[in-house]
């Protein structure tokens, strides 16, 4: 571990849960030749979450860890995978067996089936004993990754993590902190905390995400630079509130000093801006990220 990152675990409080076992299988459906499974996992609570794998007998693939967004709907969680969402071009799912990637999504306290109690309430708590809601999140994330490494269908070598916003920031921070993540794709996050501070636009994030005594540890790209020298994907809209122009800017600098120090590390990151772009996926960034999965995990190549 480096020193940062045992920082950032003190930071987050939240421990790392038991493992979650084998889990429990609700049912199949099907995507083309490959299978969504409905699981549930015990943990301090059920975690429901939907696992996209091949068919039975198929030969182990790389995997991932895709992280659904937040976006103010508590009523999507896993679903996002199989469902989408608007800011999204299309579900993830089929690109991803497209493109040979398995993939689990655990629903995220607060959201879906796990919506009470609400995102306030178990921020509050978490900070109350000494914890996080994000720590929760990421430990979580973390003991589904133990899961995905053990799994006879996975390539405990090819694991990675993605998403959008949200899953965006888990994706990347998850990346940080274990170097078992092989490669990360994070679409519209990537900005400096203390600069949002500074203009209020901290403001549109929820609680969730609050880690007291952050600012002075870590800004957002040295956090995400403890990627390196694993493959990273970083999409931005200089548009979007949440990754503005000046907040990118900072993060960005931070990241490519953190891979130009890494050695034969700078090919490795790949970042996507578009200048005209809110705080969604585009036509161009979807096929950025989609390469960037196949290059660096998939069994496909880009």
């Amino acid at each position: 571990m480096s020193p940062l990152r045992d920082r950032l675990e003190d930071l987050l409080g939240a421990g790392r849960p038991a493992p979650f076992g084998a889990g429990h299988s609700r049912g199949t459906a099907k995507l083309g030749g490959w299978v969504i499974e409905d699981l549930r996992f015990d943990g301090c609570e059920e975690i429901p979450a939907l696992f996209l794998r091949p068919p039975d007998g198929h030969p182990p693939v790389p995997a991932v860890l895709y992280c659904h967004a937040h976006g103010g709907t508590y009523k999507v969680g896993r679903d996002e995978l199989t469902g989408g969402r608007p800011a999204l071009q299309a579900p993830w799912a089929a690109d991803l067996a497209a493109s040979g990637i398995a993939a689990l999504c655990l629903e995220m306290p607060c959201f879906g089936q796990r919506r009470s109690p609400g995102e306030p309430a178990r921020a509050k708590a978490a900070l109350w004993r000494g914890g996080t809601l994000w720590g929760q999140m990421l430990a979580e994330q973390r003991a589904g990754l133990d899961w995905l490494a053990a799994h006879p269908m996975v390539r405990a070598d090819r694991i990675g993590a993605m998403g959008f916003s949200m899953g965006s920031t888990l994706a990347f921070w998850l990346a940080a902190l274990d170097p078992r993540i092989a490669a990360a794709a994070a679409c519209c996050s990537l900005a400096d905390l203390a600069t949002l501070v500074g203009t209020g636009a901290h403001d549109g994030h929820g609680i969730y995400m609050t880690v007291p005594g952050l600012l002075p540890v870590a800004r957002t790209g040295q956090i995400a630079g403890l990627a390196a020298p694993r493959p990273l994907f970083v999409g931005a809209g200089m548009r979007d509130w949440s990754t503005p122009p000046d907040a990118f800017a900072i993060a960005r600098a931070d990241l490519d000093r953190a891979y130009a120090a890494a050695p034969a590390a700078p090919a490795a990151l790949t970042i996507h801006v578009e200048p005209g772009t809110g705080h969604e996926e585009t036509p161009a960034m979807r096929a950025a990220a989609r390469g960037f999965l196949r290059r660096h995990l998939g069994a496909v190549a880009a």
